[in-house]
């Protein structure tokens, strides 16, 4: 499974998709845990929009260190992500 982050300008009232599982994270911010490639997810995001809606879409790689998201936002992506390697400087 992987992560991905996405942003919408005009997130859909639906979320349903090729994902396990999506949350809204802040107003429009999105993570989905999908098996499916960020072109898949991407395309399927896309068409759950209305025309002209601004989106990304970007996998996530590890446990991004955040703040101010909504309840058990760090909890569900550390259960799905490697946490940061501390840096050796």
């Amino acid at each position: 499974m992987t992560v991905f982050l996405a942003w919408t300008s005009e997130p859909p009232a639906d979320l349903e998709g090729p994902w396990r599982e999506a949350r809204e994270i802040a107003p429009g911010l999105l993570l989905l845990d999908s098996a499916e490639t960020l072109s898949v997810v991407y395309h399927a995001l896309k068409w759950a929009l209305p025309d002209g809606a601004a989106m990304v879409v970007s996998p996530v790689h590890q446990t991004p260190k955040s703040r101010g998201l909504a309840p058990g936002t760090t909890a569900w992506l550390r259960r799905r992500t490697p946490r940061q390697v501390a840096d050796a400087t």
